[in-house]
C-alpha cells in the first residue's frame, strides 16, 4: 500500500496555475497578490489589519517588538509548542518564563499563570496546541487584571473558534501559521492579525529594513528592520488556500470523529480531548503507554514507517532543550509537560485521508502496540 504520511497538503490544480500566471507576470517578490492576501485575510477578521510575512516565527518576533518588549523583560508561555515560541522571546532579549500544561486541553495551565507573572512580566504567549483553543475569556481576564500584552500563538488553530468566535476576530495580537503542515499553506509563511492601522504601519516597516517610501522616489530608516516579506508565488497559493479553509477544517473534524470512533480504548493510550465545535483538528495526538510498552517512542515510530504509516513528534517539553537548560530549567520542572512531550505522537490527519486510512493507522497502532506489550 501507499505510504501514508502524517500530514499533506492540498493544492488543486487552479492553485498550480495560479502559480504559473504569477511566474510569468515578471512579478514574483511582495507585490498585488500580497496585498489580495492581506485584504481577504482582514476581511475574515473583521475589517482588522492584517500584514502576512514569510514564517509565523517572524509574526510572533514582530509582534513583540510591537510590544517593546526587550532585555530584563519576561514573556510567559508554555513549554508544549514548537521551539519558536519560546526563540523569539529569546531573540527579542526576553526571558521565558514557562508554565505547565493542563492535562486535559494540554495547552497553557491557566490555573498556574498568575504566579507565573512577575513585576518584570510584559506578554503572554498563549498556544492552541493541535488547533484547540486556549480559554479566551480566563487568558483575557487575567492580562487585563495585570496590564498585559497577549500575542497568541495561533500557528496551528487557523479557523478554530472560541465560543463560536473565530480566533482572530477577536483578541490582542495574532499569529497564524502558513507553514506546508498547516491547515492552509503557503509553502512557507505566516500573518499577524493587529489593531491598529500604527500598528500595521510599524509592522511593515519591520518586515522591510525599517523603510518607508515617498512618492517623489525617496525614502527614510527611523526603525532597524529586518527582511521577513512574502512573496507574491506564496501569497497566491495563500489567496486560492483561504477559499478553502472552511471545507478542509470540516473534513478534518469528520476524520478526527473517524479516529475516536475506531481507536482502541483497550490500549492504554491517552487521547486528546473530544472537542468538535471549537477545535479545527489540526492534529490527532494520542499518548502512548510507555509504561505498558517493552519498546520506546522511537521503535513505535519505526515499526509503524515499516507498515506504511508516517508518525510525527509534536513536541517535546521545550524546557528540556540544551538551550533552555543553559538558562536553569531541569527535569521535573514542568512534570505534566514532560509527561506529554515524552509520549506524544502525531498521527496522519489531512483533509485528503478517508475513512479507510484511519481504519488504517488504528489498524497499524493496535497491531504495533499488542505486539510491544509487556
Amino acid at each position: 500500500m501507499d505510504f501514508l504520511p502524517f500530514t499533506r497538503p492540498s493544492i488543486d490544480e487552479e492553485t498550480i496555475a495560479a502559480v504559473g500566471e504569477v511566474l510569468r507576470s515578471g512579478w514574483i517578490t511582495s507585490g498585488p497578490k500580497v496585498k489580495e492576501l492581506e485584504a481577504a485575510l482582514s476581511a475574515r477578521y473583521g475589517g482588522r489589519p492584517v500584514r502576512v510575512l514569510n514564517s509565523a516565527t517572524a509574526a510572533l518576533e514582530l509582534a513583540l517588538r510591537l510590544c517593546k518588549v526587550g532585555p530584563g523583560d519576561e514573556v510567559i508561555t508554555t513549554p508544549m509548542s514548537w521551539v519558536a515560541t519560546a526563540n523569539v522571546i529569546l531573540t527579542v532579549g526576553a526571558r521565558p518564563v514557562f508554565v505547565d500544561a493542563d492535562p486535559v486541553t494540554r495547552n497553557i495551565d491557566l490555573d498556574r499563570l498568575e504566579a507565573a507573572i512577575t513585576s518584570h512580566t510584559r506578554v503572554i504567549i498563549p498556544v492552541d496546541l493541535a488547533g484547540l483553543p486556549v480559554d479566551r475569556d480566563r487568558l483575557y481576564a487575567i492580562a487585563r487584571k495585570h496590564g498585559l500584552r497577549v500575542v497568541e500563538d495561533a500557528a496551528q488553530s487557523m479557523g478554530a473558534n472560541w465560543k463560536g468566535r473565530e480566533i482572530g476576530v477577536d483578541g490582542d495580537l495574532i499569529s497564524f501559521s502558513f507553514h506546508a503542515n498547516k491547515n492552509i499553506t503557503t509553502c512557507e509563511g505566516g500573518c499577524l492579525v493587529m489593531n491598529t492601522e500604527e500598528e500595521a504601519r510599524l509592522f511593515e516597516k519591520l518586515r522591510l529594513q525599517g523603510v518607508t517610501r515617498f512618492p517623489d522616489g525617496g525614502m527614510d530608516v527611523d526603525v532597524l528592520g529586518g527582511k521577513s516579506n512574502l512573496t507574491d508565488v506564496a501569497a497566491v497559493i495563500g489567496v486560492h488556500q483561504l477559499r478553502r479553509l472552511d471545507a478542509f477544517n470540516v473534513r478534518r473534524r469528520e476524520l478526527a470523529r473517524e479516529y475516536f470512533r475506531h481507536f482502541d480504548r483497550s490500549l492504554g493510550c491517552e487521547l486528546p480531548l473530544e472537542d468538535f465545535t471549537q477545535s479545527n483538528w489540526h492534529m490527532f495526538q494520542p499518548l502512548l503507554p510507555l509504561e505498558r510498552l517493552r519498546i520506546g517512542r522511537g521503535e513505535f515510530i519505526e515499526r509503524m514507517k515499516a507498515l506504511g504509516i508516517g508518525v510525527g513528534v509534536h513536541y517535546p517539553a521545550m524546557h528540556l532543550f540544551t538551550l533552555f537548560r543553559a538558562l536553569g530549567f531541569k527535569d521535573g520542572d514542568f512534570p505534566r509537560a514532560e509527561h506529554i512531550g515524552h509520549r506524544t505522537v502525531t498521527l496522519p490527519l489531512f483533509p485528503a485521508m478517508n475513512a479507510g486510512d484511519v481504519q488504517r493507522v488504528c489498524d497499524a497502532v493496535s497491531q504495533v502496540l499488542r505486539a510491544a506489550a509487556k
